[in-house]
C-alpha cells in the first residue's frame, strides 16, 4: 500500500477567544484566559492580551508556541523605531509593520491571526485585525480564537447595526457610536454568553481599556467547568 509522508509542525492549542471594540476616545480588549487542548485544559491564567508599546495592545490567537514568537517580533519591531527615529509608533503605521512581519512568513506563516488595538493621533479608538499572511483592516469590532462564531455575529447586532434598518423610516441604522460603560457590559455580556456555549471559554475574563492616558487591564470570572 502507499505510504504518505507528511509534516505538520501545529498543533490543536489555543489560547481562548478574544473580543475588541473601538470607541470615539477609546478601545476595548478582551479575552479570556483558559487555554485548552481538545477537551484537555493546559492552564487557566493564560493571558492573550499583550502591551508591546507605545501604548499599543496585541491578542494574538492561534497556535501558542507561535503566537509568542509573533509578539516578540512586534515588540522588537517598535524597539528597533524607536532607536531609528526616536518617537512613538502610530497604530496605522504598526498594523503596516505587522503587515510585512506576516507577509514574509507566507511561505511558513504565524499560525496566528493577531488583532491591535490602540487610540489614533487624532484620539478615536482603533482596531486592526489581520490574517495569518498580512491582510489587515481597520474595523469598529472584531472576534477570534474559539468562540468567534458566537461573538462576530454578537458585535454585528450590537455595535455594526449589520443589516438593520429602521422600522419607520426604512433606512439602514447607522453604526452605534458606544460610550465606555456600555461597552464594556457588552463585552461581559458575550463572554458570559460564549461560556455557556463553548468549553474552551471560561475561567478568567481580562478586559483592557486603552485611552490616550494608556491603559488598564481588570479580571472578571467566568465559569471554570
Amino acid at each position: 500500500m502507499p505510504i504518505e509522508h507528511s509534516f505538520n509542525p501545529y498543533g490543536d492549542s489555543s489560547g481562548g477567544s478574544t473580543l475588541a471594540i473601538a470607541g470615539k476616545d477609546f478601545a476595548i480588549l478582551a479575552g479570556d484566559t483558559r487555554h485548552s487542548t481538545g477537551y484537555s485544559i493546559d492552564s487557566r491564567n493564560e493571558s492573550q492580551i499583550h502591551s508591546v508599546g507605545d501604548g499599543l495592545l496585541v491578542s494574538p490567537n492561534g497556535f501558542s508556541a507561535d503566537a509568542r514568537a509573533f509578539v516578540d517580533d512586534v515588540h522588537n519591531d517598535i524597539i528597533w523605531y524607536h532607536h531609528k527615529h526616536n518617537k512613538k509608533l502610530a497604530i496605522s503605521s504598526c498594523a503596516r509593520s505587522i503587515m510585512h512581519t506576516l507577509y514574509r512568513r507566507r511561505f511558513f506563516p504565524y499560525y496566528v491571526s493577531p488583532i491591535l488595538v490602540g487610540i489614533e493621533p487624532d484620539g478615536t479608538g482603533a482596531v486592526y485585525s489581520f490574517d495569518p499572511v498580512g491582510s489587515y483592516e481597520r474595523e469598529a469590532s472584531r472576534a477570534a480564537g474559539h468562540a468567534s462564531e458566537l461573538l462576530v455575529p454578537f458585535l454585528d447586532n450590537q455595535v455594526r447595526k449589520a443589516n438593520q434598518v429602521d422600522p419607520e423610516t426604512g433606512k439602514p441604522l447607522a453604526q452605534h457610536d458606544l460610550d465606555l460603560e456600555t461597552a464594556l457590559q457588552l463585552v461581559k455580556d458575550a463572554f458570559a454568553g460564549a461560556a455557556e456555549r463553548r468549553i474552551q471559554v471560561g475561567d478568567w475574563l481580562e478586559i483592557a481599556v486603552v485611552t490616550k492616558d494608556g491603559h488598564k487591564v481588570e479580571r472578571y470570572p467566568l465559569r471554570r467547568d
